[in-house]
């Protein structure tokens, strides 16, 4: 039976996951955008849909690092 991973390399794993995805998500948006001729509104949209993520993804990964600081002292 696998050793189940603790909480932080977990947490990394996802926060990985998070940044990756949105950098595919958002090219994607931004390429069919354009393409598809949609208003300027939405590509905004696009781009604070994905800023959300990738703030979101830099606190997960402050959460990490202390939390790693903290083990290590």
């Amino acid at each position: 039976m696998p050793a189940k991973p603790d909480p932080t390399t977990r947490k990394a794993r996802v926060a990985a996951t998070v940044i990756a995805a949105t950098m595919v998500l958002w090219m994607a948006a931004q390429f069919l955008g354009g393409q598809l001729g949609l208003p300027g509104r939405y590509v905004f949209l696009f781009d604070l849909a994905a800023i959300a993520a990738l703030v979101w993804a830099l606190i997960v990964t402050y959460q990490i690092w202390t939390a790693r600081r903290q083990e290590r002292d």
